[in-house]
């Protein structure tokens, strides 16, 4: 039930009122007893977040409803306000008729394995404790959550001077940023800053498809840094000063490479391109593979020696803070790196570069697919890795074919040693699937 990044998917199909007040139920008999709450700007999300309350308050549970605001504000108030979990009501990037419930703990970091699975097994069962009818529990509005976050970014990262950021929150709930970034001494121009669950503006996943407005507004204003978000503010991504939009591997190549030191470890998932190995290798560090999705990397990051952790998709971790991917306090981290190191296309074309190539195709069983790519990648390669996915290596490079933890759709990443070898690896993935769909 649960996914890479917890329950998600159209509203009054796999995510309904029943569902959110479920899990109510189900975290307070967990022994949840106090948990925050808190949503992203959809349409969907106060009725979700009223069921969710209500099946936590009937098992004796209190809420701290900090309303509409971004997860990492959400999961980071759970340690605030020395809750015992956190309950984000958001789809995250995904399309404005879906929503979904994520879970976190009070270290920042998502729900793991073990504890998701509790959930779900109470769930399966339908087996929930209720208190007495004088014992219920009880909801109280925080309205100061958001300025706090606003606050510890502002006491984490440096003050800043000369920058001039443009902030794309795609009409979602990263809003904060504008605030956070003028706060260390920015000057900010907005886009698309009005919360709206429609998403109008934008699709809302930050991707350079999407975030064309941003580049253009960059390049015409001679801006310094553009920053985008995705609904829900957990993810960051970034435009240079010339318009250019930089690629995932290549932030994270900068953000791990500006905190690694001799010995230090950077955890990232294994669609990650040798890039960011190859910029580690320049400080004496080196980058440990996980499965994909932000709770593996925070499990890794946990580790002494890790001191930062991201995923290509625009989740940043930086452990001695949170275990949150933190949106707000990557663009934070970003403007950063300009005041300190100077333009952001002079430290990108900085990096070593390995020809990558993305795509995913929807399917209509995943499971059934990868099933079938499983069987024919173990027929046809020696070489094949299957820690999340199916990870093939050749070679002229390698090529990953994962299900997504999120959406109804097969990613393929391939890397190759020339352009075209990375071209030939991807239509070789895209040919793998063809022939596992069933007929």
């Amino acid at each position: 039930m649960f996914g890479t990044s917890g329950i998600r998917g159209p509203f009054g199909e796999t995510v309904t009122a029943e569902l959110a007040l479920d899990i109510g139920r189900a975290l307070t008999t967990a022994g949840y007893n106090t948990i925050v709450v808190g949503r992203d700007p959809r349409t969907t999300g106060p009725l979700l977040v009223d069921a969710l309350s209500a099946g936590i308050r009937e098992g004796g549970g209190n809420v701290i409803n900090v309303g509409v605001a971004s997860t990492p504000t959400v999961a980071r108030s759970v340690g605030w306000r020395a809750a015992d979990a956190g309950v984000s009501v958001t789809a995250s990037h995904n399309p404005p008729e879906d929503n979904g419930i994520k879970l976190w703990s009070p270290s920042g970091m998502a729900f793991d394995e073990a504890q998701r699975s509790e959930i779900e097994t109470l769930l399966a069962s339908d087996r929930f404790e209720s208190a007495a009818w004088d014992a219920v529990g009880s909801e109280e509005r925080w309205e100061a959550a958001t300025e706090q976050h606003i606050t510890a970014i502002a006491d984490t990262v440096p003050q800043v001077e000369d920058v001039h950021a443009v902030v794309d929150v795609g009409n979602g709930a990263g809003d904060l940023t504008i605030d956070a970034l003028r706060a260390l001494g920015c000057t900010v121009d907005t886009l698309n800053a009005r919360p709206d669950g429609h998403f109008p503006s934008r699709p809302s996943e930050p991707t350079a498809e999407a975030c064309t407005a941003l580049q253009a507004h960059v390049e015409a204003t001679a801006a310094d840094i553009g920053i985008a978000h995705d609904g829900d503010g957990d993810r960051m991504m970034a435009v240079d000063e010339t318009g250019r939009f930089v690629g995932g591997d290549e932030l994270l190549a900068l953000f791990g490479r500006a905190v690694a030191t001799e010995g230090d470890r950077i955890a990232a998932p294994l669609n990650t391109s040798q890039l960011v190995d190859a910029a580690l290798a320049e400080v004496g560090a080196e980058l440990v593979r996980t499965r994909v999705g932000d709770v593996y990397v925070a499990e890794r990051a946990r580790e002494a020696d890790v001191v930062f952790g991201g995923e290509p998709s625009g989740a940043w971790i930086w452990p001695t803070t949170t275990l949150a991917p933190d949106g707000p306090l990557a663009a934070a981290r970003a403007v950063e790196l300009v005041a300190t190191n100077g333009p952001l296309s002079e430290q990108v074309a900085s990096l070593e570069q390995y020809p990558l190539r993305r795509e995913s195709i929807p399917v209509d069983d995943k499971r059934a697919v990868m099933d079938g790519v499983t069987e024919a990648a173990t027929d046809r390669y020696d070489t094949v890795q299957q820690l999340d996915g199916v990870r093939i290596e050749r070679d002229d490079g390698w090529m990953l074919i994962r299900a997504s933890g999120t959406q109804p759709l097969v990613r393929l990443t391939a890397e190759g040693t020339t352009d075209a070898d990375a071209a030939s690896l991807l239509a070789t993935a895209r040919d793998i699937v063809a022939s596992a769909r069933p007929a």
